[in-house]
């Protein structure tokens, strides 16, 4: 089984091809320091090949879900060198995945400060969740340039934390609408300066955020995830395989560990400009170990193996219910269902209470 096999990513060996796609599971506390919990929730799944970590809120500003970590104080580095620790006593290798919600948050999170984005465009047609319940989208602020290229530094900062931390290494989190998502987006940005108005100018924001963080931690430990087809929290690319093959071409001058590809389904009849399998399309335009995510079980992750694009497959809410994911697939075992109910919040049920194979 190539789920199975061994496979070098960076600077490690990974024991398997089955990556922990990062989760978020808002049990942190509200100063963003994660819990004695959390060390017994990565260890117990120290059997992937390699985990990457729930979101991680990189400064102040970037939070935007309540009860998310961060990795800014010296408090929350302390509490992920627990984990990290943990989880390489256990023969695993766990990548932190740096976060910015941008718009992706609410005032009443955020100790009433409004959130930010590249441009002053509130999400529609969804709502947030708060500590009061669900509220509608507030529009945020448009960062100024100096700001973008202060939040450029916060993430070089979050990386070099995140390796006093015992991180093997970061991921930036640059899929799924965040706010680097929100930069590559003309849904979103709508700006005039250097870091908006034509693909290049688009791509900058990540491109500039990618060439810090290597140039501070080094080659083969940074990553980066995006989600080029993904249409939630109001992201819509006018011609995505143009932009992300530029993207891609400038991410290929650096020495990144991995390129993680959302490979997010859309209604083809509202975005005829997508294309259907963003893995294929845009994996084999880099050298980069290709890591592929989205709803894989084991036949079809096997099946995206052999296509020879992916080298590993993340797996998400399998993990969340099934600690002993490998073993499972090894052995064709039965797996644990999820429990929607208490994914998010909450304490040790839904958490770390998950069966393992007797």
């Amino acid at each position: 089984m190539k789920l199975l096999e061994t496979i070098q990513v960076g600077k490690n060996t990974l024991k398997n091809r089955m990556a922990m796609a990062p989760m978020t599971r808002s049990r942190a506390s509200m100063d963003g320091i994660v819990s004695e919990s959390t060390v017994l929730y990565y260890t117990q799944r120290a059997s992937a090949g390699l985990i990457i970590s729930e979101a991680i809120n990189i400064s102040k500003q970037a939070l935007g879900s309540p009860l998310t970590p961060g990795i800014y104080t010296a408090e929350q580095i302390a509490a992920w060198k627990k984990v990290t620790q943990a989880v390489h006593e256990k023969g695993g290798v766990i990548y932190a995945q740096l976060w910015h919600t941008g718009r992706v948050g609410h005032s009443l999170v955020k100790n009433g400060e409004q959130p930010v984005s590249a441009s002053a465009i509130a999400i529609e047609g969804q709502q947030h969740f708060t500590m009061e319940g669900m509220k509608n989208y507030e529009t945020p602020r448009a960062l100024s340039t100096e700001e973008v290229k202060n939040i450029v530094q916060e993430y070089k900062q979050a990386a070099i934390n995140a390796m006093e931390a015992g991180f093997d290494g970061v991921e930036l989190h640059a899929a799924f609408g965040y706010l680097p998502n929100q930069f590559l987006a003309e849904s979103v940005n709508q700006r005039t300066d250097e870091y908006g108005g034509n693909h290049e100018n688009r791509n900058r924001f990540v491109v500039e955020i990618m060439q810090e963080i290597v140039d501070a931690i080094g080659e083969d430990k940074a990553a980066i995830r995006i989600s080029p087809t993904s249409t939630y929290n109001g992201i819509v690319h006018q011609n995505p395989i143009e932009q992300f093959t530029l993207l891609i071409s400038e991410l290929n001058k650096l020495s990144l560990a991995y390129i993680h590809i959302m490979n997010i389904p859309f209604p083809a009849d509202k975005f005829p400009q997508y294309p259907a399998n963003a893995v294929e399309t845009f994996g084999k335009l880099t050298p980069h170990t290709v890591i592929a995510n989205c709803g894989y079980t084991k036949e079809t992750a096997e099946g995206e193996l052999e296509k020879g694009i992916a080298k590993l497959i993340s797996f998400g809410t399998l993990f969340l219910a099934n600690p002993d994911l490998p073993k499972r697939f090894e052995l064709n075992a039965e797996l644990n269902q999820p429990d929607r109910a208490t994914m998010y919040g909450g304490k040790d049920e839904g958490y770390v209470d998950y069966p393992f194979l007797s």
